[in-house]
């Protein structure tokens, strides 16, 4: 009786390891890339777990015959990702281009060509990409350290790899790739019920404000006051430190809060030194480069931070609720006016005078209040249905990955089982 990674095996089962039924086992080659060329080119980044991505495959620059190149792909290669952290151990398939151009797969690929008379190649890739053996390759098949990790290809070819019968590969690898894609659809669907209540979510700030009916006001004529983070000589990164006072840039500004990178820190006497770009509870931030529109409240946990310079600080003053205006800020009603006012067209930027030239519905600090109440409760509206959605993606994905492993250790005969309990307690 075989046993692999801990797991007994079915009687009629073996087991060998990869290299014994691979008939290549190996990286491919380093590509001379061009703009356009002859030889497609498959990288880590082309190689995502939701499949191969033809929008991030470069070219080679190459003459002759496709076939000589080292990393030359045939159709059912399996591919592994075999550098870095976060990356290392994605698997993936390849049939054939989307143009039909050669096809190579550069020196951070491992490329696994199973022998057909032993190993059928979409087994292979379920039992590759199963979360089994991706805990095994970092237990055991990494080596390096931080993000210099890499695959090592002898203790990959001493990897074990389960051997059903050909034909049971073959029905195990059918009944995978109907049930992956079922639950692939479910996943694909719950992803864009995500999308439409965030679009409702912005609709409905964007009602508010145009129902109000009211006139508008630039900011600047409510008292708003904005300081643009330290340039030049004032700061610069080298001065960045782990832990320390966070400084805010766009990039720690998501879905309307700030996600401080506490490597973007400063040393307690420098934040001091920049005083006058320290932020405040009630302050707004509002990336200046890039992604317009990203905007955030200032929270009490987070006064005394410091504005990075590829950001603006808002001061509400007294007619403005800060409140209200971080609605306002973070609505299409305002991030139109952004784009329109931005100061380049390869990356949008922003300077204070187009911020206080800004237009919003002029309104009493009581509409202001009323309104932000009415928002706030539609606001944990979304975060609730959004957090159960993702509780929903979180466990189909789980139980994805449980149903893979389950097949191919042989836990379960498929030519008896379905997978439609995999989706139990999870609706669309």
């Amino acid at each position: 009786m075989s046993s692999v990674l801990g797991f007994t095996l079915p009687n009629s089962w073996s087991s060998a390891p990869l290299k014994h039924v691979t008939s290549t086992l190996k990286r491919g080659s380093a590509p001379t890339y061009v703009d356009a060329g002859p030889v497609r080119v498959i990288s880590q980044a082309s190689n995502q777990a939701s499949g191969l991505d033809w929008s991030r495959a470069r070219f080679h620059n190459f003459s002759g015959n496709p076939k000589s190149l080292k990393g030359y792909l045939c159709p059912n290669d399996v591919l592994i990702n075999s550098t870095g952290t976060g990356t290392l151990g994605r698997v993936g398939y390849f049939t054939d281009s989307p143009d039909g151009l050669p096809c190579m797969a550069d020196s951070h690929v491992t490329i696994a060509r199973a022998k057909p008379d032993q190993l059928h190649a979409r087994f292979s890739y379920y039992w590759l990409s199963s979360s089994l053996f991706q805990e095994y390759t970092y237990t055991a098949l990494v080596v390096g350290a931080t993000n210099q990790i890499e695959l090592n290809r002898e203790r990959l070819g001493d990897a074990p790899v389960p051997l059903p019968p050909l034909d049971e590969q073959r029905r195990i690898a059918d009944f995978l790739d109907a049930e992956t894609a079922r639950i692939d659809g479910l996943l694909d669907a719950r992803e864009r019920h995500i999308a439409l209540v965030k679009e409702r979510w912005e609709a409905t700030i964007y009602q508010e404000l145009i129902q109000s009916r009211a006139p508008e006001v630039e900011l600047r004529r409510l008292g708003v006051k904005v300081t643009t983070g330290p340039f030049g000589t004032v700061f610069n990164a080298s001065q960045y430190q782990e832990g320390g006072v966070p400084m805010v840039n766009p990039l720690h500004i998501r879905n309307g809060s700030i996600t401080p990178d506490l490597h973007h820190a400063v040393p307690p006497e420098t934040a001091a030194r920049l005083a006058r770009h320290r932020l405040r509870a009630g302050d707004l931030v509002v990336g200046r480069k890039g992604d317009l529109g990203r905007a955030a409240l200032v929270q009490e946990s987070q006064d005394g931070w410091v504005c990075g310079s590829d950001c603006i600080a808002l001061h509400p003053g007294g007619k403005v609720l800060p409140h209200f205006l971080d609605y306002v800020l973070r609505s299409q009603y305002i991030r139109s006016q952004l784009l329109a006012k931005s100061l380049a067209t390869t990356m949008p930027s922003l300077n204070e005078g187009n911020l206080l030239s800004l237009r919003l519905p002029h309104l009493t600090l009581e509409q202001q209040d009323a309104m932000a109440e009415r928002l706030d409760r539609a606001h944990d509206w979304l975060v609730r249905a959004t957090n159960t959605m993702r509780k929903q993606l979180e466990l189909l994905r789980e139980r994805r990955q449980a149903l893979i492993t389950a097949a191919v250790t042989g836990q379960f005969d498929v030519t008896t089982a379905s997978g439609r309990n995999i989706t139990e307690g999870v609706t669309v």
